[in-house]
């Protein structure tokens, strides 16, 4: 899968034969919390996947950002092999080699003091929100249980109780209730609404500095900036969830870079992990990070060894700037081909990095039309919000692989195009 060429030839067979019977087999024993497009894949490398018929696709989704390095990536398999033969897991009871030097070296990737490893990104937005908390009563001196934390519309968080209960998401809060009280939601990318809603019991304001679920979506320039001065003046942690939007995806190491601000609170996840496990982490300077004790929070995989070794690898891959360049060298050609595609059926295109969020004319069909459009063309990308389609391949691309994505979606809108005449 190293050339190009042989991607260009043949097109996928339609659903029968063994992806049916994957599917099938899939469908009769998971449960039905995903709608995935009717592809089984069984191998990847790089920006590049195969399915059990033998088909090869160009992956443009990199697992919601968890690939950023591609799949298999020599340096990260090669971590995670030699310490499974040496260790994985020891839970925080005791300590372990690698977990002291994994957060030093991610803090100053971050440029923050202290880490506090988790799993899942949910885990760690639930991490930092009991954080926020702590510190209010603690360190603000916010009356007990009278704590809020400001967050944004359009936010996507995670799915745990606590964090769908303050999404303004129907299909991700409906019947989930009752709800925990303390937050309130303002705008996102409107900082008059954030001034407006913080008061003497505002502990954070927590968002995502590109709104990923909600479509890309990026806020007015100004408006991080504005929120870091909100914060300080009051004395409220500035809380950015960068789980999708961090670690290279959009050509800086984290998307707040891009207006140099700085959080009080950062949280990570997904290409932490390397695309290979769940791994983690909220982190913070130790005026924040030290109103918690030993006791009040912990995880028992959070932190393991496992998850460390992979970790350094992915700090390692991030110190050299390599692919916060990519993503931004790759990036402007990116934005340049969906600008020429404007015509052709795309109704609004939003782009930072190699990430993109293009909406769909609904003369032509749905995200979810041109996604299953796209992988006629082998290229692999998910909708999200009726219109919409996110773009995010792997920071591993080169410019071949940009030009084989801009064809098969110039391909996939031609062929929404016909199908409507």
């Amino acid at each position: 899968m190293n050339g190009h060429a042989e991607h260009l030839l043949g097109h996928p067979t339609r659903v029968d034969g063994i992806t049916a019977e994957y599917i099938a087999l899939e469908s009769h024993y998971v449960a039905h919390t995903y709608h995935p497009l009717p592809v089984v894949l069984c191998e990847g490398r790089g920006a590049w996947v195969s399915d059990v018929d033998g088909h090869e696709y160009l992956d443009c989704l990199a697992g919601y950002s968890a690939l950023n390095f591609g799949h298999a990536h020599p340096a990260l398999v090669a971590a995670a092999k030699e310490q499974l033969d040496r260790l994985t897991l020891t839970s925080r009871a005791f300590h372990h080699d690698l977990l002291g030097e994994f957060a030093r070296d991610l803090a100053h990737l971050a440029g923050m003091d202290a880490v506090l490893p988790m799993n899942s990104g949910t885990e760690a937005v639930e991490t930092a929100l009991k954080l926020a908390r702590a510190w209010g009563y603690r360190r603000k001196g916010i009356p007990p249980d009278k704590a809020t934390i400001i967050v944004m519309h359009g936010n996507f968080h995670g799915r745990t109780i606590g964090i769908v209960g303050f999404s303004d998401d129907p299909l991700v809060r409906t019947d989930f209730g009752p709800y925990p009280p303390g937050f309130r939601a303002v705008p996102f990318g409107d900082a008059e609404a954030l001034a407006a809603a913080i008061d003497e019991q505002t502990a954070g304001v927590l968002l995502e500095p590109i709104q990923g679920e909600a479509g890309v979506i990026i806020p007015p320039r100004g408006y991080l900036q504005a929120v870091r001065e909100l914060c300080t003046r009051h004395h409220v942690l500035f809380i950015a969830d960068e789980i999708q939007s961090g670690l290279g995806r959009t050509g800086r190491t984290l998307a707040v870079d891009h207006e140099g601000v700085k959080p009080d609170v950062l949280i990570l996840g997904k290409a932490l992990g390397g695309g290979i496990l769940p791994v983690s982490a909220v982190l913070a300077n130790w005026d924040v990070m030290g109103v918690l004790q030993p006791g009040e929070h912990g995880s028992t995989f959070g932190g393991n060894a496992l998850a460390c070794a992979v970790g350094l690898a992915v700090v390692r891959l991030l110190e050299t700037g390599e692919f916060q360049d990519r993503a931004t060298v790759l990036g402007r050609r990116l934005a340049r081909g969906l600008a020429e595609l404007r015509d052709e059926g795309l109704t609004d295109i939003r782009a930072r990095g190699l990430w993109a969020g293009i909406d769909v004319d609904p003369a032509l069909g749905t995200g979810r039309d041109l996604c299953e459009a796209l992988l006629t063309h082998r290229v692999l990308a998910k909708d999200t919000h009726g219109r919409t389609v996110r773009l995010s391949p792997p920071l591993v691309v080169d410019a071949a692989d940009i030009d084989f994505l801009l064809d098969g979606l110039r391909a996939a809108l031609g062929d929404l195009r016909a199908a409507r005449r």
